[in-house]
C-alpha cells in the first residue's frame, strides 16, 4: 500500500482570484481516489488505458451509503512521487465531486481508502476565500500534459518533495492543490513546466488525507457485486 497523493500542488500570487465570492455557492467537495497499487513506470503500460467503470460504480455506491451523491466524476490521468522508493509512478484516478458534510466526507474517504488498500485518499472541501479554516489551494490550468508534470517533477527535487505530484484530464487540464504556504515552489514549478498562470483559476478551501483508520466496525462497505 502507498499514499495516495493525488493532485498535489498549487498556485499562486498572481491577479487571479482565489476562493468563492461572498455569497456565491460553493462547489461540491472532492474526493481523489484510486484503486491502483502498483508502480507504473512505463506511460505506455496499458494499465493507464483503464476508465475506472467498476471502480467508478463501486465509489459512487460508498458516496450513497455515506447518505450523498455523486454529482460528478472525472477521469485523471496522475503523475506522483514516492520519497521512499525515489521514482515516479504513473496511475489512473478518479475526482468525484459529491455531496457530503465534513463528516460524511472523511468518512466516505476513510472507507474508500480501506476497500481499496489505499494508504490513505485526499479530500478537498472548497470554502469562502476569508475563512479561518482556508489550508490549501487548488488550481486548475489548461493545456498540461501528464509527461509535463513527470518531466517537471524529474528535474526539480524540491517540487518533487513539497508537491508530490499532479493530476491531469482527458482534456489536458491539470488539477493542482497543495498548502498555501507552497504558493512560491508551485508557481515556479508550473512556470518550469510550460503553464499559463495568468490563465489559471484558483480556489480556496481546506484538505485532508484520509486513512482507513477512521473507518469504524460499523462502516458499511458497499460492493457492487453484479460488476462486470
Amino acid at each position: 500500500m502507498r499514499k495516495l497523493l493525488v493532485a498535489v500542488t498549487s498556485v499562486l500570487a498572481i491577479t487571479v482570484s482565489a476562493g468563492t465570492a461572498a455569497g456565491a455557492p460553493l462547489p461540491c467537495p472532492e474526493i481523489f481516489a484510486t484503486n491502483n497499487t502498483a508502480i507504473i513506470t512505463d506511460p505506455d503500460d496499458p494499465r493507464l488505458r483503464d476508465r475506472l467503470a467498476r471502480f467508478d460504480r463501486e465509489v459512487r455506491g460508498i458516496v450513497l451509503a455515506n447518505g450523498g451523491l455523486t454529482a460528478r466524476s472525472t477521469l485523471l490521468d496522475g503523475v506522483f512521487w514516492s520519497s521512499d522508493l525515489q521514482q515516479t509512478t504513473f496511475e489512473r484516478s478518479r475526482k468525484f465531486d459529491v455531496t457530503l458534510d465534513e463528516n460524511s466526507l472523511r468518512h466516505t474517504a476513510s472507507t474508500i481508502s480501506k476497500q481499496f488498500s489505499q494508504e490513505s485518499v485526499l479530500t478537498f472541501r472548497f470554502l469562502p476565500a476569508n475563512s479561518q479554516e482556508v489550508d490549501a489551494v487548488q488550481v486548475e490550468i489548461e493545456g498540461i500534459t501528464a509527461k509535463q508534470v513527470r518531466e517537471g517533477l524529474l528535474k526539480d527535487a524540491v517540487a518533487r518533495e513539497k508537491l508530490g505530484g499532479g493530476s491531469v484530464t482527458l482534456q489536458n487540464k491539470a488539477i493542482l492543490i497543495a498548502g498555501v504556504n507552497d504558493l512560491p515552489t508551485v508557481r515556479a514549478f508550473v512556470t518550469n513546466i510550460g503553464g499559463n498562470m495568468s490563465k489559471a483559476k484558483v480556489r480556496k478551501g481546506a484538505w485532508e488525507f484520509v486513512s482507513a483508520v477512521d473507518v469504524t466496525a460499523e462502516t458499511p462497505l458497499w460492493i457492487n457485486q453484479n460488476a462486470a
